[in-house]
């Protein structure tokens, strides 16, 4: 009978022991930015580049001071970019507006034509199409593969940074996203230096899919 309890009392510990893991493994990862997301500790100036908009109007990252921007570098033939861009329009129609905006920067040489009829075929309604006419942003911009995507603050300057495809409208990242809107508002309303990633908006955890590390260079 003793052994009998000894066992059964090492048992309960050993399954306490156990959740307690797998909740303290979980408030770690709760800890973690979006997954694949780098967000950085202090704003990085962003690099001035141009960009062409839907009119042929020369435009610049300074045109979106004063929003939150998620800067997306694509192009048609890019697999994982053509995958994920409905799931950016879905973003920019939950969150688009004068404190957010998603900025998609087409790299075609084929021109906007190229985009304009990219966006037509799968449905594309709440972006606004960019094009990159130098072909030199990615390169400015330090971009390694396609898609990347640069989170900027209302600034311009650069808080994180996303290599690869990501789910853009799932809930947790929607919130992440809002979130980082908000409290860059309440920062700028008390006039207060933003930080990177506040830490309300840290604990945001979202698991992308295993593509999610994948990226493609241009041919």
């Amino acid at each position: 009978m003793t052994f009998a309890l000894a066992s059964l009392s090492d048992r309960l510990a050993a399954l306490l022991a156990a959740a307690v893991l797998v909740l303290t493994s979980q408030f770690a990862i709760g800890q973690e930015p979006p997954k694949n997301f780098v967000m950085h500790d202090a704003p990085k100036p962003v690099a001035a580049i141009k960009l062409d908009d839907a009119q042929g109007q020369s435009r610049n990252l300074a045109d979106f001071k004063g929003k939150v921007v998620l800067l997306n570098i694509w192009a048609t033939w890019c697999g994982p970019c053509r995958k994920e861009m409905p799931a950016l329009d879905r973003l920019q129609a939950a969150l688009g507006g004068p404190d957010f905006e998603v900025v998609a920067l087409s790299i075609d040489r084929g021109g906007m034509d190229a985009a304009r009829k990219f966006f037509a075929d799968i449905g594309i309604r709440n972006l606004a199409m960019y094009l990159d006419s130098s072909g030199q942003a990615l390169r400015t911009l330090s971009a390694l593969g396609l898609p990347t995507t640069l989170l900027i603050d209302r600034d311009g300057r650069e808080i994180g940074r996303l290599i690869g495809p990501a789910e853009w409208d799932s809930p947790e990242m929607v919130e992440f996203v809002a979130c980082v809107v908000a409290r860059s508002d309440a920062a700028r309303s008390r006039k207060d230096p933003a930080p990177a990633v506040a830490p309300l908006c840290a604990g945001r955890s979202v698991d992308l899919p295993a593509s999610g590390a994948r990226s493609n260079s241009q041919p």
